[in-house]
């Protein structure tokens, strides 16, 4: 299971109503609706894991490329 950053509710990613990437990590949505408020200000929604986790793969992309 994973957490919609916006609403917090928990979302399976299988049936998730909407995803998006930001800086290559996943997130998963509820609603279009909070997919769409995410997309407006991804950083209003990320705490400090979700950071540390897109830079990491950011850096994996890097050294790959």
């Amino acid at each position: 299971m994973g957490l919609d950053p916006v609403c917090k509710m928990e979302v399976n990613p299988a049936s998730a109503e909407a995803q998006s990437e930001y800086e290559g990590v996943a997130f998963y949505f509820c609603s279009r609706a909070c997919k769409e408020q995410f997309d407006r200000e991804p950083l209003r929604y990320m705490d400090k894991t979700d950071l540390a986790d897109a830079r990491a793969q950011q850096a994996n992309r890097n050294r790959v490329a």
